[in-house]
C-alpha cells in the first residue's frame, strides 16, 4: 500500500467553477495520467475513491467535476443539465478539456501518457475529447454508448473500451450498435463489454435518493467492470517503477 496524496482543484468550465479531486501517487517521479469522469449525478465520494485508488496503482489522477462543486440527487434536475449538455458536444469538449488542462498542469502528470474514463455522462466527456483528436493512451465508459458527430471518431487515436449492462433501458442494444458501427466505421480499436443482467449505473453502490428507472446497482459486475478498466490501463499507460 502507497501513500496517496490528495487535493481538491477548482477551475473555470462550462460558466462554472468546477471542484475536482486530485489524486498523487507516493514519490517525485512523473507518472501516467487518469481523467475520471462521474455520472450525471456529478462527482461523489464514489469517483473520489476510486481516484484514490489508481493512485494507489501509481497514476496521476484527477477526478473532474460536472456540476460546479454540487451533486444532483433530484433525477428531474439532473436530467434538465445533462441532457442538453449531452446534446452539445462542444460543451462536453469544454468541461473535458479544462478537466484535462487541470492534469496537464500537475508536474507528477506525463504528458504523454493520459488516459480518460468516465461513467455516464463523464463517458460521454471522454468520448467527445477523443472524437476531438486528444492525443489519449485509452479511453474507457460505461453506461456512455454516446455516438457523436459525423466522421469525428476517426479522430481517435487509441484504444476504446467500453462497459453496459445487457438490462441497460438508457443505452438499449440499437445504441450499443450504433456506437459500435461508428468505432468500426472510423476504424478505431474497440471493446465492448456487456454484462449479463446488469441495468444502467450497475458500477455505483446503492445510494439513498430518488434514481431513474432502470438503474440498479450489481455488485459482481461492477467489480468485473473495475477490473477490466484497471486492465486497460495496466495494457495501454502502464506504471513503470
Amino acid at each position: 500500500m502507497t501513500t496517496v496524496t490528495t487535493r481538491t482543484v477548482a477551475y473555470p468550465a462550462d460558466a462554472l467553477t468546477m471542484v475536482g479531486h486530485l489524486a498523487l501517487p507516493a514519490g517525485a517521479d512523473r507518472r501516467p495520467a487518469v481523467l475520471i469522469g462521474p455520472e450525471g449525478m456529478g462527482l461523489s465520494d464514489v469517483e473520489r475513491r476510486r481516484a484514490e485508488a489508481l493512485a494507489e496503482l501509481g497514476y496521476v489522477t484527477l477526478a473532474f467535476d460536472l456540476h460546479g462543486g454540487r451533486y444532483l440527487s433530484n433525477p428531474e434536475e439532473m436530467l434538465a443539465r445533462c441532457m442538453p449538455l449531452l446534446a452539445d458536444p462542444d460543451r462536453m469538449r469544454g468541461i473535458g478539456h479544462a478537466a484535462l488542462n487541470v492534469l496537464r498542469a500537475e508536474p507528477r502528470a506525463d504528458l504523454d501518457r493520459i488516459a480518460a474514463i468516465g461513467y455516464g455522462t463523464g463517458g460521454a466527456i471522454a468520448l467527445e475529447l477523443g472524437r476531438d483528436g486528444v492525443n489519449l493512451s485509452a479511453i474507457g465508459t460505461v453506461n456512455a454508448l454516446t455516438t457523436g458527430r459525423p466522421g469525428e471518431a476517426a479522430r481517435i487515436r487509441c484504444p476504446v473500451w467500453a462497459g453496459v449492462g445487457s438490462e441497460d433501458p438508457i443505452m438499449p442494444p440499437a445504441q450499443r450498435e450504433a456506437f459500435t458501427a461508428e468505432m468500426q466505421t472510423a476504424g478505431v480499436d474497440w471493446r465492448l463489454a456487456v454484462y449479463g443482467g446488469a441495468l444502467h449505473a450497475f458500477h455505483h453502490p446503492p445510494v439513498d435518493h430518488t434514481v431513474l428507472p432502470g438503474v440498479g446497482h450489481h455488485p459482481r459486475h461492477a467489480q468485473r467492470a473495475w477490473r477490466d478498466i484497471v486492465d486497460l490501463l495496466a495494457e495501454c499507460l502502464p506504471v513503470t517503477e
